[in-house]
């Protein structure tokens, strides 16, 4: 690595602190020499170079810490029943691209992140409990993290003890009551319940009308894109967020019209 992109890095290093702060400096200080050299080729002075990714999008701390620690979370994930599959990074790359839809730069840092977290001798543990000290003041932001675990733990219809062990720690350092984590469990049919409806507002059949609008007021206001997005979530997420919010109406709409609610 050179000079450069060892000051790049470790400055991004020291930014993140801990172990994400370790798997950004990697990962951002020998991409910028890539990409420095790749200008340099093209007969432009190096020294007029911007590293594209954080620099230009203006991402703050937050959002750093969130890409970075849910790939790196993802990647140790993925590693949970040991050496990464082929299935499993596959598991990985279809969430990348059908759920967050990422393109050119964010897919190429995303990927990057992935090898490097694997490469790294931090544990999920490690990053699971830095990223709750970043986030610990945004129950929305770790709650969908959670839900993103289980999205892409569950995409080949089944979920490994080592993988339920892992989602299990992080939603208990998380903090994630106990009615959330059993509402994101039936919602990803973890726990073989087939009332997904109910399941996305965190309810079971037997709650009332009342009890319905209620959920659906209160996790339409908290889920909103924007809400979350307000809170540090990085932009690639987005559009996750949004396939969230419109799952909330769309599970709304399916039990008003099943109790013909006004």
């Amino acid at each position: 690595m050179g000079w450069l992109g060892k000051f790049l890095g470790g400055t991004i290093g020291f930014m993140l602190g801990g172990p994400l702060g370790m798997i950004a400096g990697a990962v951002f200080g020998h991409m910028f020499d890539k990409s420095s050299e790749a200008y340099e080729n093209e007969g432009q002075d190096s020294n007029n170079y911007r590293p594209h990714f954080f620099v230009n999008t203006g991402y703050n701390r937050s959002q750093m810490v969130f890409f970075v620690g849910a790939f790196s979370m993802l990647a140790k994930l993925a590693s949970a029943d040991g050496p990464v599959t082929d299935a499993a990074r596959r598991k990985v790359n279809e969430f990348m691209v059908n759920d967050l839809h990422l393109t050119g730069q964010s897919y190429i840092y995303a990927n990057s992140i992935f090898d490097e977290a694997l490469n790294q001798d931090s544990t999920f543990e490690n990053l699971a409990d830095q990223f709750y000290s970043n986030f610990r003041t945004s129950p929305q932001i770790l709650s969908l993290m959670i839900d993103i675990f289980y999205r892409v733990a569950m995409v080949d219809g089944r979920l490994s003890a080592n993988e339920e062990r892992l989602i299990d720690y992080a939603a208990r350092v998380f903090r994630i009551p106990e009615s959330i984590l059993d509402s994101i469990r039936r919602n990803h049919n973890v726990s073989g319940s087939s009332s997904k409806a109910y399941a996305v507002l965190g309810l079971q059949e037997t709650a009332t009308d009342a009890e319905v609008k209620k959920a659906y007021r209160k996790l339409i206001l908290e889920y909103h894109p924007d809400t979350i997005a307000s809170k540090g979530m990085a932009d690639e997420f987005k559009e996750y967020a949004t396939k969230k919010f419109r799952e909330i109406q769309e599970a709304y709409e399916s039990i008003c019209k099943e109790r013909n609610i006004k």
